[in-house]
């Protein structure tokens, strides 16, 4: 793909092979629900700064739109908008079917070099990693925590809290907020 054009998340083989599919039994019929993990993020993320892509797309969940709106804020996007699989519309967005909705974010170079170099899972599915106020305040310290390597500088890691006015923060927000919560993935 040339640089400055979009790069699709998933092929039809993908999508396949890394989804959980949800089952619910709905007036005799059933429904298929996606549920998209957050390694899937980071590694569409990871790839699209290597491979120096403008932007990007994403599936529209509640989960992809957080950590997005995460490394937004702590300076890696330079923008994110909502629209279809064919453009970023948001005009669009609320017309869509929910599987045609997207989140658009456009990625951030200084002097031709990504702003993001790695971006990497933290919290697997088969074993969550929970922390403490006090464990996540280690890690941004500079000690480790729960086997997990203190944050370097310019290095983010995404938090998801109980708390549900702060549910999705950057982990130096949740130490300043005093909020423990499982540490999801960490970016720089």
């Amino acid at each position: 793909m040339p640089c400055g054009t979009e790069a699709p998340m998933f092929s039809r083989k993908d999508k396949l092979r890394n989804t959980h599919c949800l089952s619910k039994l709905t007036g005799g019929g059933r429904k298929r629900y996606t549920m998209v993990l957050p390694h899937d993020l980071c590694s569409h993320v990871q790839n699209a700064f290597r491979a120096r892509h403008a932007r990007i797309s994403v599936p529209h969940t509640v989960q992809n739109l957080a950590i997005l709106s995460v490394l937004f804020r702590s300076g890696f996007l330079s923008s994110i908008t909502r629209g279809t699989i064919d453009q970023p519309s948001p005009v669009q967005f609320h017309d869509a079917a929910e599987n045609q909705k997207r989140i658009w974010a456009d990625l951030k170079y200084r002097e031709d070099r990504p702003v993001l170099t790695a971006m990497s899972l933290i919290s697997k599915p088969s074993k969550p990693i929970h922390m403490s106020a006090s464990e996540i305040r280690r890690i941004c310290s500079g000690r480790r925590a729960q086997n997990i390597k203190p944050l370097g500088m310019g290095e983010i890691a995404v938090v998801k809290t109980k708390d549900r006015e702060h549910e999705w923060v950057e982990a130096r927000e949740a130490v300043q907020l005093s909020l423990d919560g499982e540490v999801i993935c960490r970016a720089r």
